[in-house]
């Protein structure tokens, strides 16, 4: 399976230079769970609502003077939307992250995550045993 079957298509990005408050609003706005941080085009980080609450609030910084690139998590691994879901895990695996950024021809084309592939998972376990009943009752 690839990634780009399962991955979200929709992922809301955030220029470096944006401020925290910008970030609020996107979330307010997109109801997502991150946003992918982008610099001239290019994918540099993600901020969370983690990342917001723990290097903002918690520390009493500014929401309208901090900038994104002050408290995104930066080096961030991304994965081609034409790698497979095996090869996301992995990488998932060895940085303990839970969301990655897909990228095609240089561009965010979607962001896969955890629950992306627990529910892939599940889909594909459960059509393997539809099929297997299916076959066993037939024999």
């Amino acid at each position: 399976m690839l990634v780009k079957e399962i991955m979200t298509k929709n992922v809301v990005t955030i220029d470096a230079n944006n401020t925290v408050f910008d970030a609020c609003k996107k979330y307010y706005d997109y109801k997502v769970g991150c946003l992918v941080v982008e610099d001239n085009g290019f994918c540099v980080g993600i901020v969370t609502e983690r990342d917001i609450i723990e290097r903002t609030i918690c520390v009493k910084k500014d929401p309208q003077k901090t900038k994104v690139s002050e408290i995104m998590s930066s080096g961030i691994k991304t994965v081609y939307a034409l790698d497979t879901v095996d090869k996301a895990i992995e990488i998932m695996r060895q940085y303990k992250f839970k969301k990655l950024p897909v990228i095609s021809n240089n561009d965010i084309v979607g962001i896969i995550t955890v629950t992306d592939i627990s529910n892939a998972k599940s889909e594909m376990t459960k059509r393997f045993m539809e099929t297997w009943v299916k076959t066993k009752w037939q024999d």
